[in-house]
């Protein structure tokens, strides 16, 4: 059980970051005032744990050469737009293999030490997400982009920490419209290293993947993997807008080192969401016919078995009849869930149709 809350944590997550991916996300970086000894500490403790590095290197070796049985599944969309709901459902199925929310933090911490600093973890973490109060767990799925920011200095999510760089980020490294060649192999590498792991770890045959990051690297995607299978999930923009707004600005506390006004920060990732729309728009016509479901999460939330059962025919997965009552068990468990319900504020209303326009009419959502 956590003992901390959230938004006082005295590290951030680059706390499990290999001592390079450190240096490089962290050179020439401003560090406000204020969060200078939460700099001092994470990079500390960051340089510490990097000494166990070359042993987790050691044991990955073995792996290295292992090949993927199966093409991953790709859970997509923008975040809060029920991506984490499906994926929950899906990792009910034991055949699928996830990134852990441990590996999250400590991806170089795997093959090596793992029963000791996962006890650690536990301890520190919050119980629930500071935004939905949905669970926590070190073993639960989680989305992977915290582990590549962990494993490589390019990533999207560099923007946690440094938020003024955010736009920047988005065009490198979440769309890649301006990432190198170079900057890319790394990320396949490094990508497909992480599958690797997270299969061995859940004991999983096929890859599931929830990772809103992803929305905007299919054709990348496509090149690691040809046959992936992809989910993509659309939901009420102005509901979207609500929850993005709530989330950004409440988990971006801990883990920030420079200010970024609030105001400035809803700009920035209401112009993230038009990007990412366009980038999946302009290549989900590479996916092979047949490898990807387009839903809207309204419809999912209102009959997930049925929905679930469609995502398995429509993308001709295996395992759904011996999962069947796993995913009837935890949906049972989630019938007393109560969500946060969000009134739209003329603002918001305002501000969803004069840029998020575009997503209304092509999903056909209104008020």
């Amino acid at each position: 059980m956590g003992v901390l809350e959230f938004d006082k944590l005295p590290i951030n997550t680059l706390v499990g970051a290999d001592w390079d991916t450190f240096k490089k996300v962290t050179a020439n970086q401003t560090i406000d005032k204020g969060y200078r000894n939460k700099f001092y500490l994470t990079k500390g403790v960051c340089r510490l744990l990097s000494l166990l590095e070359p042993l987790e290197d050691r044991r990955y070796r073995k792996y290295a050469d292992n090949s993927i049985e199966m093409d991953p599944l790709f859970v997509l969309g923008h975040w809060r737009s029920g991506t984490t709901f499906v994926h929950n459902v899906l990792a009910c199925d034991k055949h699928f293999g996830y990134t852990t929310t441990y590996q999250t933090v400590f991806p170089h911490l795997m093959l090596w030490g793992q029963p000791f600093f996962k006890k650690s973890m536990a301890y520190l973490m919050p119980d629930k997400r500071p935004t939905d109060n949905m669970e926590l767990r070190v073993d639960f799925p989680q989305e992977e982009e915290f582990a590549l920011s962990n494993m490589m200095p390019y990533s999207y999510y560099n923007f946690w920490f440094f938020p003024q760089r955010m736009l920047e980020y988005c065009d490198r490294y979440l769309t890649f419209e301006k990432i190198t060649e170079e900057e890319r192999k790394v990320f396949k590498d490094t990508f497909l290293k992480l599958v690797k792991v997270s299969l061995w770890n859940t004991h999983g045959t096929q890859f599931l993947s929830k990772n809103p990051p992803h929305t905007g690297r299919v054709k990348t995607l496509l090149e690691m993997f040809p046959n992936a299978k992809f989910i993509y999930l659309k939901r009420n923009p102005y509901t979207v807008y609500e929850s993005t707004r709530s989330f950004f600005t409440n988990t971006i506390k801990p883990l920030k080192l420079q200010n970024l006004p609030d105001e400035v920060l809803v700009h920035n990732f209401v112009e993230v969401y038009k990007r990412l729309f366009y980038k999946f728009e302009e290549e989900k016509h590479l996916i092979p016919e047949g490898n990807l479901i387009e839903l809207k999460f309204e419809d999912f939330e209102s009959d997930a078995f049925s929905m679930t059962e469609e995502i398995y025919n429509k993308l001709n997965l295996p395992g759904f009849r011996e999962a069947r009552g796993s995913i009837e068990k935890y949906l049972d468990k989630k019938k007393g869930y109560k969500k946060n319900s969000y009134k739209y504020e003329d603002k918001t209303i305002k501000t969803v149709e004069e840029n998020w326009g575009m997503a209304l009419k092509e999903w056909g959502y209104s008020l």
